[in-house]
């Protein structure tokens, strides 16, 4: 995401006094909302889990999810490429590819698997 959207996301709110509304608690509701919208793009979607007929509503439910993302991060002053890259860092240290490659295992089941299969 670029700084240019980061500061529309930010304006918008700014232009219309919002931000006085913007606290963790309730920007934490509200991305468990907009996420819980996005999920029922899913629900009882049976076979066709990837839903190609409603890409329209899932990028609308997703870009409401990252709006509320980045309301969050600035209302808690954490920088969003600081704290994405970081949490890369610690994935890739519980997930590494020698263990975690074509897996869905958590990571701590992989040492469990790896374990099991040199014992």
């Amino acid at each position: 995401m670029t700084q240019e959207t980061i500061d529309k996301i930010l304006q918008f709110r700014d232009e219309r006094d919002w931000r006085q509304f913007h606290n963790p608690k309730d920007l934490a509701i509200s991305i468990s909302l907009e996420a819980a919208e996005l999920l029922e793009v899913f629900q009882w979607s049976a076979e066709d889990v990837k839903c190609i007929e409603k890409t329209d509503k899932i990028r609308e439910e997703l870009a409401d999810v990252i709006n509320y993302c980045v309301l969050m991060a600035d209302a808690c002053g954490l920088d969003i490429d600081e704290i994405v890259q970081a949490k890369i860092k610690r994935n890739d240290e519980k997930y590494p590819v020698e263990l975690a490659k074509g897996s869905k295992e958590k990571y701590d089941q992989l040492k469990k698997l790896k374990q099991k299969d040199n014992g």
